[in-house]
């Protein structure tokens, strides 16, 4: 017993010794959706490439679990249910509808959805469902990847939107 007791125990730092010597591994492979809310192809030009900023970023997120369904041709799991509503609801880049909306009518809009704004009673609200912060996200993503391109307004307009 005696002798087996530093037998085992040499036998054992050998092992660690083995182990910790071997050849580190190299950098973890990287992650191919570390930065798949970084950017946005353009709707209409595939050749253009928007950059989006943390916010916005966050927006594509909560577009892309909540929104796409009904505000994009398609989603990533194929045809979107936009063309079987009526009204057909606008995309969600469509600058013409949405650039002249301030972003607090926007916030109603989504907050307390289409019926309580006089829109489609097809736009539920998401007040109970996402954070403000949420909401203000999925905004600045509409305003990043609007066309015509938005502008931000020189004087503010009405809070809550002219109708």
């Amino acid at each position: 017993m005696k002798r087996t007791m530093p037998l085992l125990l040499g036998l054992f730092l050998a092992l660690a010794l083995a182990v910790s010597c071997r050849k580190a591994s190299g950098p973890a492979a990287a992650d191919p959706l570390r930065n798949a809310y970084d950017t946005e192809q353009d709707w209409n030009d595939a050749t253009r490439i928007i950059t989006l900023n943390y916010q916005q970023a966050q927006g594509k997120r909560i577009f892309y679990t909540q929104c796409v369904w009904c505000h994009a041709d398609s989603t990533p799991a194929g045809p979107s249910n936009r063309s079987n509503l009526n009204p057909m609801p606008a995309l969600m880049n469509d600058g013409s509808t949405f650039n002249g909306e301030s972003d607090e009518y926007l916030e109603n809009v989504i907050t307390l959805g289409g019926s309580a704004v006089s829109k489609s009673a097809m736009m539920p609200p998401y007040g109970q469902t996402l954070a403000q912060d949420d909401i203000r996200a999925v905004i600045a993503y509409m305003r990043a990847i609007a066309q015509p391109p938005y502008q931000v307004p020189a004087q503010p307009g009405p809070k809550y939107g002219t109708r």
